[in-house]
């Protein structure tokens, strides 16, 4: 009964629920980049080198076989996964700078003058009493 009351705890936790939270939208988000990187960033470029299809792509190791595809290393895929990778970086660092720049700086209280010593209030009191 224990284990279950730890895991309720531990499931219920603020962080942990903001955790799930971020998975899901950070899964949501990564389909828009790669939407973005494949349908409108990599045809240009393919356009712009020459009518290539970055999907396409690939080293050719050996070739298709009677009911077996053809072996290849698709590296236009990869280039593709590239860019996907380096707009959701670029994409993560200016929201953390955004909020970083949000946070209030914590605000020092000054600090208060240091006691006078044994020596120093001694002294006070033999000059007010010279005074008097």
């Amino acid at each position: 009964m224990s284990i279950l009351k730890e895991f309720r705890e531990f499931a219920v936790k603020g962080n942990v629920v903001d955790m799930a939270v971020g998975v899901i939208i950070g899964g949501a988000f990564g389909k828009i980049v790669s939407s973005l990187v494949s349908d409108i960033v990599m045809p240009p470029i393919g356009w712009l080198i020459g009518g290539v299809d970055f999907k396409d792509l690939a080293i050719e190791i050996e070739p298709a076989k009677e009911g077996v595809e053809a072996v290849m290393i698709k590296y236009g895929a990869f280039i593709q996964n590239v860019f996907d990778f380096l707009i959701i970086a670029l994409a993560v660092f200016g929201m953390v700078k955004m909020i970083n720049s949000m946070k209030k700086a914590p605000v020092e209280e000054p600090a208060a003058p240091a006691e006078p010593s044994a020596e120093e209030k001694l002294l006070t009191e033999i000059r007010d009493l010279l005074k008097k």
